[in-house]
């Protein structure tokens, strides 16, 4: 093994390395397990395939577990409410019309279908060119107004925004033209989570009037039902 390769899966082992995004999207997953009829769009690697087994596999690039190559933007090849669980991971920031996706999810949905999705907010360009929109809770709750959320949970706090952010440059960026010295910013996105504990109070404007939970947070995972 070369002393790269070495180094690297060393940083593996302690963590310093591993995805700081989604760290507990198992758990929370594992909620809403099905045997029932899924649509998994925006599939990637199927990686959640073991909570739903009766499901059809959707992407727009046909690789390795794909059922059905589709654009999420017409999905004419499932008849209306086909399906009672539509899952969609980290897929709606790359769709370029997302209230035309909303509405065929709706469509193929049954009465009362279950949407689980996630989706990024405080996140750096990704999948480029095909990298569209980010969503703050009040548009994903209006982009979803046909269907009632049952759960809306942030994906990390502010500070650990700020990590992965930190560790996202390390990952997408090379520092003072060195590879190695991408080590600084997944140190730094490690270290960073120690200080959670300073924001006592946070606010939804700099007059600081309305109280939230956070400012800033990656991501979010969304429950709906649809109506």
């Amino acid at each position: 093994m070369r002393i790269k390769d070495k180094f690297v899966s060393f940083f593996y082992k302690i963590g310093l390395l591993s995805k700081m995004g989604r760290k507990d999207f198992d758990i929370y997953l594992e909620k809403y397990s099905s045997s029932e009829k899924t649509l998994d769009i925006g599939c990637g690697g199927s990686p959640y395939k073991k909570f739903f087994p009766n499901r059809t596999a959707v992407d727009i690039i046909n690789h390795k577990d794909v059922d059905v190559v589709a654009d999420v933007h017409n999905l004419s090849m499932f008849k209306d409410a086909e399906f009672e669980n539509v899952l969609c991971t980290e897929a709606l920031e790359h769709f370029y019309n997302p209230f035309l996706a909303i509405s065929e999810i709706k469509r193929v949905l049954k009465k009362n279908g279950i949407l689980i999705l996630t989706t990024r907010f405080i996140f750096p360009l990704h999948e480029v060119p095909n990298d569209y929109f980010r969503f703050t809770e009040y548009g994903l709750k209006y982009l979803l107004k046909d269907f009632e959320i049952m759960e809306l949970k942030n994906d990390g706090n502010t500070i650990e925004t700020l990590g992965i952010l930190f560790q996202r440059i390390g990952y997408q960026c090379d520092t003072l033209w060195l590879k190695p010295f991408k080590v600084f910013w997944f140190i730094t996105a490690k270290l960073i989570n120690i200080f959670s504990f300073v924001l006592t109070k946070q606010y939804g404007e700099i007059n600081q009037k309305n109280i939230i939970e956070n400012i800033m947070t990656s991501g979010y995972y969304i429950v709906a039902k649809k109506k």
